[in-house]
Parts: structure tokens; C-alpha cells; sequence
């Protein structure tokens, strides 16, 4: 059956227009909501191994990490209070998508992208200010409230407003500006970790104000999408923008296609009691199953307390920071690779190349950790080895920011038809926020315990997961996101899965065979 997994989709619809520079420039002032959850990201780790931080807010964990050499590497971070500081933002993130959604659908993407820099843009000034850890997690409570606005409606976005055939690139913009976010947050860490007088970490949470502004006055002067205009009763507006998106006058055949797609959508009364029937089980699978990968293949574990791993292994505390920067200018550099690719290359190429490369790179990190710390966990590494690990986990970084990374917002965001679009993208958002909260929490623990084999654990996963894209994961590279439906009828798998009298199909299926 692995042959029937590469589905060839016939002939889709191909849609007047041209790529404007209009469209390129709104996707990418759109993306740039990837930078608040990219920076947040990079920072959490950084401060988490600031001297000072440690020494005010987490006093047990800062005695541990100054324990001499014959304790155990692996326990040094692991308290269940500095975990629920970086993890307490996923949570709310989690429940925000759900309100997320309700607003997305009822007043446009703009708004949701708008509320969530405002909020997130607070939650920075309270974690900057911050004099207690209480305080700490309240801020970054509202910071995970800007998350989960931002996550939901970003992607939804760009997938809506970009034309099929560079949908995959501009809508990896997001994914683009959540590595720059995190390379940033990087360089701002290795840069205020040498101030001196021990405030240089709130400098590090107030800056998130940065980006926090950069979205809202961004999402202020964005247009809406024809998508959303159609939903709300605007016929005229969403003619005109298509129009001016697509560079043409020419957009009769795709404006009534959307226009389709609304009515369809209008008679689901109910998106989220709709979206777990059979009609829509493909998608439904992929949006939580996507983002439940996405997590297991580790990379928050390396994003989120990159500095503390590399200090666990032996690296000084600016080594450990420095290192932490390479790192994020790699994810940075090969998500432009992915960029590139995906329209050319395909999103399935991309998922199990990446998959590959994860699965060799944690195998070979867990060796070298098995071999020089062992289960006691006492040892230290030479210089050689310490830069040899560091090149394993930039060719991890790599092979995940050209594939899980980018694909994992890309793929859930542009498989939904309109009428379950955003319950469809908070079931993504929300999965993903859900298992980064279970695996930042859990991980200093797991660390601690699991040892080297914490990358053997990881690596399974990926293996799993790549498998579970060449078989299940119908390519969608070029294919216009009202016509998507097709792709999953003439799946080897979904074609059985989906109801025989689905009549959109009927409707939707192309006057020419392929």
C-alpha cells in the first residue's frame, strides 16, 4: 500500500491571477505574529539559566546547578516550580484558541491577530516588572493568551489570502518570523546575561514588548480576506480584494467557488459537533495528529531549554548561551530552505527527509551522552565532543525547520473547508499548545530520569511519525484550498474512509480526467 500513499490529485482548478506584490507584503506583515510565540520561546530558556533569575525566584535549582561535578548532570534543573513557569503560558494558550475561534469566525482573522498582540504585549510588561514568581506566572498567563490568538489566526490567514501555487511558501513566513523570533531572543540573552547588577533577565522578558508591538500595529493596517469577508455577508469588499490580491479582474471562477464554499459553510450550524463526523474525518485526524507529532519530535525541548542542556553537558553559562544562538540561526536559515522547497518539492518530501535526518541526529546525541555521562549521570565532556554535539542538534534543528516545523502550522491550516476552517484550527492550536505544556513541564523530570535515553525516547517518535506520513499524508502542494477535497477522496486510505454520497464532492469533482 506505500505506493498508494503518493496520491496524484488530477486536474485541479487553476485560477486566474498573478502573485502580488501586494499579497506578498500583507502575508508577510501577517507572519510577523510568529515572532511573539518565537521569542517567548527562545527567551523562557535563557533567563531559566541566568544566575540572577535563578538566584531570585528559583534558589533550590541555583544550589543544584553549582553542586559540584559528582552529582548527577541530569537533575540539576529539575523543579516543578521553574517548569510551571515556562510551561503555564501553553495552558492558557490552550483555552484562548477555543475563544479564538468564536471570534475568528464571527468578526474576521484581523481582530484575533489585533487582541493578541494587546495581550501579549501586557503579559510582557508584567514579566518584566516581575518581583515575585507568582507575578512571573501571571504574565506569562496573558502571554499565552496573545499565543493562542496569534497561532490560531495567523496561519488561517496567510493559508486564505495566498495563491495555491505559493501558499506553502508565504504561509512558512509564520514559521519564518517564530525562528527569528527565537534567534533574537538568543542574541538578547547572550547580550543581557553580561550586564552587570543581576537585572539584565527583565530586560530579557520586557523586550518581548517588541514584538508584541510589531503585530498589533501590523494587524491594524491589514485588509481582511476575501475568505472572511464572504462569511460575514461583505460580497462586494471580498470581490474587490480578491481582485486586488490576485492582480486581475479576472477572479469570476474563484469568487464563486468561495462563494460556494460560504454557502456550504452556513449550513453547518454547529463547526465543532460537525468536524468529528465522517464527511470531515481526514481532516479532523490531521489536526490533531500533526501537532501531537509536531511536539514529539523534541524541538521545544532543545528551543525552550537549549542553554540549560548545553549547560547539563558542560558548557559555561555565556558558552551555553552562544551555543544557543548557532542553534537559532540555523533554524532560521533552514527554514528559508523550506521556503523555497515546499511549492517546488512538495510537503511530504520534506516531512520524511526531515523525519530521517531528526531520527539519525537523537540516536547519535544519545550515544554520546550514554557513552560519557552513563545512567549515574556524572562525567563531563571534551571540547571536541561538546562541539560534536552541537552539530548533531543543529542538523536536528535543520531537518525540523524544514519540515515539522513550517508543515506543521502549513499542512492543518489549509486542509479545512470554510464552513469547520476555525474550529479546525483551534483543534490544531489547541493540541499543539496542549502536548508543548505536557512536554515543558515534564521535561527537566524526564531528563532526570530517562537520562540519555531521553533522545532514543524522542527519536521513536519520529520514526512513528514519519511513518504515519507516508502512509496517511496526501500531497497538497499546488492544489486551491476549496478544492482540497478531492485530494483526501483519491487517497488510498481517506477515499474508503469518506461517505460515498458526500454531494460537494459530486459538485466539486473536475469536468476534465486526468
Amino acid at each position: 500500500m506505500a505506493g498508494g500513499a503518493f496520491v496524484e490529485t488530477g486536474e485541479m482548478k487553476s485560477y486566474a491571477g498573478k502573485v502580488t506584490l501586494f499579497v506578498v507584503f500583507t502575508c508577510i506583515v501577517a507572519a510577523t505574529g510568529g515572532l511573539i510565540f518565537g521569542y517567548d520561546i527562545g527567551i523562557s530558556g535563557g533567563v531559566t539559566s541566568m544566575d540572577p533569575f535563578l538566584i531570585r525566584f528559583f534558589p533550590s535549582v541555583y544550589r543544584k546547578m553549582h553542586a559540584d561535578r559528582s552529582q548527577n548532570q541530569y537533575c540539576k534543573f529539575d523543579s516543578q516550580l521553574l517548569t510551571t513557569f515556562t510551561s503555564s503560558l501553553y495552558v492558557a494558550g490552550l483555552i484562548a484558541s477555543f475563544f479564538a475561534s468564536t471570534v475568528t469566525r464571527t468578526f474576521g482573522r484581523k481582530p484575533s491577530m489585533l487582541f493578541g498582540g494587546l495581550t501579549f504585549l501586557v503579559g510582557a510588561a508584567v514579566n518584566g516588572a516581575a518581583k515575585d514568581v507568582a507575578m512571573l506566572i501571571i504574565g506569562r498567563i496573558l502571554l499565552g493568551i496573545g499565543v493562542g490568538f496569534a497561532n490560531q489566526s495567523v496561519p488561517v490567514y496567510l493559508s486564505e489570502m495566498a495563491p495555491a501555487k505559493l501558499r506553502g511558501a508565504l504561509n512558512i513566513g509564520f514559521q519564518l518570523f517564530i525562528t527569528i523570533g527565537i534567534l533574537a531572543a538568543n542574541l538578547v540573552n547572550y547580550g543581557t546575561n553580561k550586564i552587570k547588577g543581576g537585572w539584565g533577565w527583565r530586560v530579557s522578558l520586557a523586550l518581548a514588548a517588541v514584538p508584541a508591538v510589531i503585530m498589533t500595529v501590523g494587524a491594524l493596517f491589514l485588509p481582511d480576506t476575501p475568505n472572511s469577508l464572504i462569511e460575514r455577508g461583505h460580497q462586494e469588499r471580498a470581490k474587490q480584494m480578491l481582485q486586488r490580491i490576485r492582480g486581475t479582474t479576472e477572479v469570476d471562477e474563484e469568487f464563486q467557488d468561495l462563494i460556494e464554499a460560504s454557502e456550504s459553510s452556513k449550513q453547518v450550524k454547529h463547526p465543532w459537533a460537525n468536524i468529528v463526523s465522517r464527511k470531515y474525518r481526514p481532516q479532523f485526524v490531521m489536526a490533531l495528529v500533526i501537532p501531537f507529532f509536531q511536539q514529539l519530535t523534541g524541538i521545544n525541548v532543545i528551543m525552550f531549554y537549549a542553554p540549560v542542556l548545553f549547560k547539563t553537558i558542560g558548557f559555561g553559562n555565556n558558552a551555553s548561551l552562544m551555543s544557543a544562538v548557532i542553534t537559532g540561526v540555523v533554524n532560521v536559515v533552514a527554514t528559508l530552505v523550506s521556503v523555497y522547497c515546499v511549492d517546488k518539492y512538495g510537503r511530504r518530501f520534506l516531512f520524511l527527509e526531515g523525519g530521517i535526518q531528526m531520527f539519525l541526529c537523537q540516536v547519535v546525541i544519545g550515544v554520546i551522552l550514554g557513552q560519557k555521562f552513563g545512567l549515574s549521570g556524572t562525567g563531563s565532556l571534551t571540547k571536541s565532543e561538546a562541539n560534536l554535539v552541537v552539530f548533531f542538534i543543529c542538523a536536528y534543528v535543520s531537518a525540523f525547520a524544514w519540515s515539522w516545523g513550517p508543515l506543521g502550522w502549513l499542512v492543518p491550516s489549509e486542509i479545512f473547508p470554510l464552513e469547520i476552517r476555525s474550529a479546525g484550527q483551534s483543534i490544531n492550536v489547541s493540541t499543539n499548545l496542549l502536548f508543548t505544556f505536557a512536554i515543558a513541564q515534564a521535561f527537566l523530570a524526564m531528563l532526570c530520569h530517562f537520562k540519555f535515553g531521553l533522545f532514543f525516547f524522542f527519536a521513536g517518535w519520529v520514526l512513528i511519525m514519519t511513518t504515519f506520513i507516508f502512509f496517511f499524508l496526501p500531497e497538497t502542494k499546488n492544489v486551491p484550498i476549496e478544492e482540497m477535497i478531492l485530494v483526501w477522496r483519491k487517497h488510498w486510505f481517506w477515499g474508503k474512509v469518506l461517505p460515498e454520497d458526500d454531494e460537494m464532492v459530486e459538485m466539486q469533482k473536475p469536468k476534465t480526467s486526468a
